[in-house]
């Protein structure tokens, strides 16, 4: 082969390359977290209401695999779900990872999710706030409706 041959077919090879890693990192960046591959907004909002250990568990295991893939997830405990935020409340371990309800809201939260319970959960329980596990505090209504309407929310209610 001629030189000028090798060198054009080293040169498409290198633009071929670099072509591709500028597609692949196009292409990871609409993976970011919080955002969809057209650059939108991806966010989670999970309330629990009930008090059925599974059920509780399920919301938190979607919550936590929404965060895994991306979203930003803020979680709102009202009523019988709302004891989860409470220190020592962990509710029963379910397989089949062994693991808590409370210990899924607190990967949650180690992981920068917002976790509030409603407004009403404290003044309507035997509750205080200085019961609350650190890092979850009280929701504003008009915060949380505010954020509810936002277009690009999936909201959730379990």
């Amino acid at each position: 082969m001629k030189t000028s041959t090798i060198r054009i077919i080293s040169s498409l090879a290198l633009s071929l390359v670099l072509s591709l890693s500028a597609v692949q990192a196009g292409e990871n960046q609409g993976h970011k977290k919080g955002r969809h591959m057209d650059g939108s907004q991806k966010e989670l909002f999970v309330t629990v209401t009930s008090d059925d250990n599974m059920t509780q568990g399920m919301a938190l295991v979607l919550a936590n695999q929404s965060l895994d893939q991306g979203a930003d997830v803020r979680i709102l405990l009202c009523g019988p779900g709302g004891r989860l935020a409470i220190e020592g409340e962990t509710g029963e371990a379910l397989a089949p990872r062994d693991v808590t309800p409370q210990q899924l809201l607190q990967r949650l939260m180690d992981e920068g999710a917002k976790v509030e319970v409603c407004a009403i959960f404290l003044p309507n329980t035997d509750y205080g706030e200085d019961q609350l596990l650190e890092g979850i505090g009280s929701a504003n209504p008009t915060d949380v409706a505010e954020h509810m309407l936002k277009r690009h929310v999936h909201f959730f209610t379990f």
